[in-house]
């Protein structure tokens, strides 16, 4: 997915999988519209984007915050060298804050990326 200054890549497990794709492919057309223009924002503007579009979270992971008609989604992601964000995974958020297990499982990826990546 290449529309601006900043490419986004989905990550990919050891095995091949990749949790990005498979939400994506769950949602709803109507939420999936919504989620692929977000990320398409994201990858047009990076860094520069704001809230209430995204949040930093903690250890170099950010959310990309998307409301839809059918609720938010939250899918966490972290910046690469060559202008590369990487998109972890994704979760339809309920209430209140993002689940401290979920930041983790971002956190873990990125360091896992980074290792296979040779730290950039």
């Amino acid at each position: 997915m290449t529309t601006g200054n900043w490419e986004v890549e989905f990550y990919e497990l050891a095995s091949g999988r990749c949790p990005t794709q498979e939400f994506l492919d769950s949602l709803q057309a109507k939420e999936r519209v919504f989620a692929q223009r977000a990320l398409e924002r994201l990858e047009r503007f990076g860094p520069t984007l704001r809230r209430p579009h995204i949040d930093y979270l903690r250890d170099d992971v950010y959310e990309l915050r998307v409301q839809t008609p059918g609720g938010r989604l939250r899918f966490f992601y972290f910046f690469f060298v060559g202008h590369k964000i990487v998109v972890t995974h994704a979760i339809k958020k309920k209430t209140g804050p993002v689940p401290p297990a979920e930041i983790d499982r971002a956190i873990a990826h990125r360091a896992a990326y980074f290792e296979r990546n040779e730290g950039g």
